[in-house]
Protein backbone atom coordinates (compact mmCIF):
# COMPACT_ATOMS: atom_id res chain seq x y z
CA UNK A 1 0.00 0.00 0.00
CA UNK A 2 1.26 3.14 -0.98
CA UNK A 3 1.70 6.21 1.44
CA UNK A 4 -0.98 8.69 1.46
CA UNK A 5 0.97 12.04 0.60
CA UNK A 6 -1.52 14.17 1.16
CA UNK A 7 -1.90 17.58 3.13
CA UNK A 8 -4.34 16.49 5.65
CA UNK A 9 -2.11 13.10 6.04
CA UNK A 10 1.10 15.33 6.47
CA UNK A 11 -1.02 17.99 9.02
CA UNK A 12 -2.23 14.88 11.25
CA UNK A 13 2.03 14.64 11.49
CA UNK A 14 2.98 18.08 11.95
CA UNK A 15 5.63 18.31 14.57
CA UNK A 16 6.63 14.68 14.61
CA UNK A 17 9.82 12.58 13.60
CA UNK A 18 10.75 10.98 10.43
CA UNK A 19 13.59 9.14 9.49
CA UNK A 20 15.31 10.11 6.24
CA UNK A 21 17.58 7.40 4.44
CA UNK A 22 20.55 8.82 3.14
CA UNK A 23 21.76 5.89 2.35
CA UNK A 24 21.23 1.86 3.16
CA UNK A 25 23.04 2.64 6.34
CA UNK A 26 23.00 5.92 7.03
CA UNK A 27 19.66 7.93 8.13
CA UNK A 28 18.86 10.99 10.02
CA UNK A 29 15.78 12.30 12.14
CA UNK A 30 13.71 14.90 10.59
CA UNK A 31 10.87 16.94 12.64
CA UNK A 32 7.78 17.93 9.91
CA UNK A 33 7.68 21.13 11.62
CA UNK A 34 5.54 23.27 8.67
CA UNK A 35 2.49 22.69 6.26
CA UNK A 36 1.65 24.99 3.90
CA UNK A 37 -2.16 26.29 3.47
CA UNK A 38 -3.87 23.56 0.99
CA UNK A 39 -4.37 26.19 -1.69
CA UNK A 40 -6.78 24.03 -4.20
CA UNK A 41 -7.92 25.42 -7.49
CA UNK A 42 -10.03 23.93 -10.27
CA UNK A 43 -7.21 22.59 -12.35
CA UNK A 44 -4.80 21.92 -9.40
CA UNK A 45 -3.75 21.31 -5.45
CA UNK A 46 -0.27 23.53 -4.16
CA UNK A 47 1.12 23.27 -0.63
CA UNK A 48 4.44 22.62 0.87
CA UNK A 49 5.95 20.95 4.06
CA UNK A 50 9.19 21.34 5.68
CA UNK A 51 11.33 19.18 7.86
CA UNK A 52 14.28 20.21 10.57
CA UNK A 53 16.89 18.48 10.85
CA UNK A 54 20.06 18.72 13.43
CA UNK A 55 23.17 20.75 11.65
CA UNK A 56 25.61 17.83 12.12
CA UNK A 57 24.31 16.08 8.82
CA UNK A 58 23.91 18.40 5.53
CA UNK A 59 23.09 17.12 2.25
CA UNK A 60 21.99 18.43 -0.72
CA UNK A 61 18.65 18.77 -2.67
CA UNK A 62 17.65 14.93 -3.81
CA UNK A 63 15.10 12.28 -3.79
CA UNK A 64 15.51 10.86 0.00
CA UNK A 65 13.54 7.48 1.32
CA UNK A 66 11.22 8.66 4.49
CA UNK A 67 9.92 6.87 7.32
CA UNK A 68 7.07 7.15 9.94
CA UNK A 69 5.84 5.27 12.64
CA UNK A 70 2.51 5.93 11.25
CA UNK A 71 2.43 6.00 7.83
CA UNK A 72 3.77 4.02 4.75
CA UNK A 73 7.42 4.76 3.31
CA UNK A 74 7.43 6.92 0.75
CA UNK A 75 10.06 8.82 -1.40
CA UNK A 76 10.40 12.46 -1.60
CA UNK A 77 12.50 14.98 -2.87
CA UNK A 78 13.39 17.56 -0.82
CA UNK A 79 15.16 20.86 -1.15
CA UNK A 80 17.48 22.72 1.72
CA UNK A 81 16.04 25.97 1.97
CA UNK A 82 17.68 27.52 5.47
CA UNK A 83 19.97 26.90 8.32
CA UNK A 84 19.99 28.25 11.84
CA UNK A 85 21.53 27.48 14.91
CA UNK A 86 18.33 25.23 15.43
CA UNK A 87 19.09 23.18 12.28
CA UNK A 88 18.95 22.92 8.85
CA UNK A 89 15.23 22.97 6.96
CA UNK A 90 14.16 21.14 3.75
CA UNK A 91 11.39 21.64 2.13
CA UNK A 92 8.98 19.31 -0.32
CA UNK A 93 6.55 21.44 -2.97
CA UNK A 94 3.27 19.52 -3.87
CA UNK A 95 2.06 20.97 -7.17
CA UNK A 96 -0.69 18.49 -8.35
CA UNK A 97 -3.51 18.51 -11.46
CA UNK A 98 -7.15 17.76 -10.61
CA UNK A 99 -8.41 15.04 -11.57
CA UNK A 100 -11.77 15.49 -13.54
CA UNK A 101 -14.53 13.21 -12.09
CA UNK A 102 -16.98 12.02 -15.40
Amino acid sequence: MAADLTHEEFSRHLNTKFSIRLSETQAIEAELTQVSEHLISPRQERFSIVFRTSNEVFFGQGLHRFEHDKMEPFDLFIVPIERDEEGTYYEAVFNRMIKKSN
